[in-house]
């Protein structure tokens, strides 16, 4: 590693450790999908999951190294035999393929969690790096728990990782602790401790659990770090990783001060977006740095006279240069598929024939009952297309019977596994009476955890989204559906959560 070389790496794993999300699992398309799209963005390395996890997680990142054509694959393993066979199995056609295989090194986690101690944790390293690089040119070494790590330990750690074959070294502040003063000591000393420290790439991996999670990380690159993990929209365990977009805008924006490079296309940033958004159901939040609705909103008189004037004033980076454009086609009941398939991919999304058509659908119904269509709306009937496409269960017809005097009956029907089968029951409630009618076509014993409705446009013709969050068995599931009509919308939401949770059982239960 060469620091005064600016070039950093982009590590990708919002498959991998996005996807450990509660409820954010995604399938094997799904995955591909999102895949794709980082390769056309540039990304360097894709963490494309956890291959000895299950035979879900071994498919994907099978099919992932399969498809993608430039950025290199990397599958994850922990310490031991299995895992890095399985890893290495998993990546055998990628380009370029990488194992990363970790353990922890914190006291905490040896004693508490792996039961080992020091020099059977060095034996575990030597080991299962020196079994990766007999089967792959390129390998990760990981100290999970790096930040709380005993520094004089960390170097035995790195030492042993390098000198048995290790090409990048992680540093993962797993649980989000550290502070950018710190992580950069951290990095600093292993750099300028560590025999042959300057023949390796050393990485970063930042957990967001106190909101430093890009600062820790460019702090890191500062010390001499040369890659960062991320993900899209900053999804993974807890609060999170470090958002990949906010990283690079910041490279950026602020050349001055920080005089680094990345091959990544920034105007891609909306698309990969509002598509890990869609496939995950987890929305994001309108104030979001870089890709949040209001990022490049401006309500304050004080704001929108200054952007009149000169968009410098409040704007530090473009809407262009993350893929977002002024509005050229006005959307209405009179525009046709050509149009309504332009506009979409405008808004970030590109549409297999069959989400074109439905969504096309759902978008001429809606504007026959809506006198303007916003982006918004548009956005909302594709997100729920991209989430309803491989559905086992599909919602056909709901009628409820509601008001002041019950009992509040819902007569639904819906598709499962391509057969059509209805049901009426009641319920406490117009909403209540939908579930219980979904649970009586479907039984299952998960939770609601979460029911939130909210209007995507203004207005009283708005279309309503409505969020829904399942928990069964340890597995937690978000599914969204939206509509003009709060009560199918709702329908829609709790199919989709089911949806998801079908989908997470067949991982667990590959058989």
């Amino acid at each position: 590693m060469n620091k005064t070389d600016n070039y950093i790496k982009i590590f990708d794993t919002t498959l991998r450790d996005g996807e450990q999300s509660p409820g954010a699992s995604m399938s094997l398309s799904e995955k591909i999908q999102i895949a794709e799209i980082f390769d056309t963005m540039g990304i360097d390395i894709i963490e494309a999951g956890f291959p000895i996890a299950s035979e879900g997680d071994f498919e994907s990142v099978s099919e992932v190294s399969k498809v993608v054509k430039n950025v290199q694959v990397c599958g994850l393993a922990r310490a031991g035999d299995k895992d890095v066979d399985r890893a290495g199995a998993a990546v055998k056609h990628a380009v370029n393929p990488r194992i990363h295989t970790f353990i922890a090194t914190s006291p905490i986690h040896m004693k508490f969690k792996l039961q080992m101690d020091e020099v059977q944790v060095i034996d575990a390293i030597h080991r299962s790096v020196s079994r990766a690089r007999n089967l792959v040119e390129d390998v990760q070494w990981s100290a999970e728990d790096a930040t709380r790590t005993d520094r004089d330990f960390l170097f035995k750690c790195v030492e042993t990782a390098i000198s048995s074959g290790a090409s990048t070294i992680n540093i993962p502040d797993t649980v989000g602790y550290t502070t950018p003063e710190e992580y950069f000591e951290i990095i600093d000393s292993l750099i300028n401790n560590v025999p042959s420290a300057d023949k390796v790439t050393f990485s970063t991996h930042c957990h967001n659990d106190l909101g430093l999670a890009v600062a820790n990380s460019l702090s890191g690159v500062r010390a001499g770090a040369r890659q960062i993990e991320c993900t899209m929209n900053g999804i993974g365990e807890r609060a999170g990783n470090a958002a990949l977009e906010e990283l690079v805008m910041s490279m950026k924006v602020r050349k001055d001060i920080l005089n680094y490079e990345s091959k990544v296309d920034t105007t891609l940033f909306t698309r990969a977006s509002r598509l890990v958004s869609s496939v995950t159901s987890f929305p994001v939040q309108y104030n979001k740095a870089i890709v949040g609705k209001n990022a490049f909103a401006h309500e304050s008189g004080i704001h929108q006279d200054g952007m009149l004037k000169n968009n410098e004033t409040y704007e530090i980076m473009t809407p262009e240069s993350i893929g977002l454009s002024e509005s050229t086609l006005v959307m209405g009941k009179h525009s046709g598929r050509h149009a309504f398939k332009e506009k979409a991919f405008e808004l970030g999304y590109e549409l297999a024939d069959n989400q074109l058509n439905d969504a096309f659908y759902r978008f001429k119904d809606l504007a026959d009952k809506k006198k303007e269509i916003f982006d918004d709306d548009i956005i909302a009937i594709i997100d729920d297309e991209f989430s309803t496409s491989l559905d086992h269960i599909k919602l056909i017809s709901l009628k409820i019977e509601a008001g002041t005097f019950g009992p509040q009956t819902a007569d639904l029907s819906v598709e499962i596994d391509n057969k059509e089968i209805s049901s009426v029951s009641e319920g406490s409630g117009p909403v209540d009476a939908i579930f219980n009618a979904i649970k009586n076509l479907f039984p299952h014993n998960a939770d609601l955890q979460l029911y939130q409705v909210h209007a995507v446009t203004q207005g009283t013709d708005a279309q309503a989204e409505v969020s829904v969050r399942l928990h069964e068995d340890g597995k937690t599931v978000v599914g969204r559906g939206a509509d003009t009509d709060t009560l199918v919308a709702s329908a829609r939401a709790y199919i989709a959560a089911l949806n998801r949770l079908i989908i997470k059982r067949e991982k667990n239960n590959p058989n």
